[in-house]
């Protein structure tokens, strides 16, 4: 990557990392509460473990995009589709009383349903946009660092 190419940064691009640094911040600050994944929630040293983990590769994707490795646009593509399927299932297999029992307060059920198709639309043209703009991750170095 040259300077050049650094100054040039495209403006989508530029949004798409701070999209992921926000996704890394609100990863980061759900450590410690009940996590819903692949069908149930989880609490404790097991929910601690799999937002860690999501953490993680948040903030690689973060620093990935950042710095526009090619081997990102592949990771952020199979990340976002894997979310769209973990929403698609915690939908179909958590019932609204164990959501419930978990939160402690009453969960509109079709509200929460109408907000898990949007954010998965959302995160389906998001990944529409990273697809197109492949030539964006023009950085073909295989570390970060």
């Amino acid at each position: 990557m040259t300077d050049e190419q650094d100054i040039r940064r495209p403006f989508g691009l530029t949004l798409l990392t701070g999209l992921y640094l926000f996704f890394f911040v609100v990863t980061v600050s759900s450590y410690g509460k009940p996590l819903p994944f692949l069908g149930h929630i989880y609490q404790g040293a097991t929910a601690k473990a799999i937002i860690f983990a999501d953490s993680l590769v948040c903030l690689y994707l973060f620093l990935g995009t950042f710095k526009r490795q090619s081997i990102t646009w592949y990771l952020v593509i199979f990340y976002n589709l894997f979310e769209i399927v973990n929403s698609i299932i915690n939908l179909n297999f958590i019932t609204v009383q164990e959501i419930e029992r978990v939160i402690g307060e009453r969960v509109n059920q079709q509200a929460m349903v109408v907000n898990n198709i949007i954010a998965a639309l959302a995160i389906l043209l998001l990944t529409q946009f990273i697809f197109r703009h492949k030539h964006y991750f023009s950085n073909r170095q295989k570390y970060l660092f």
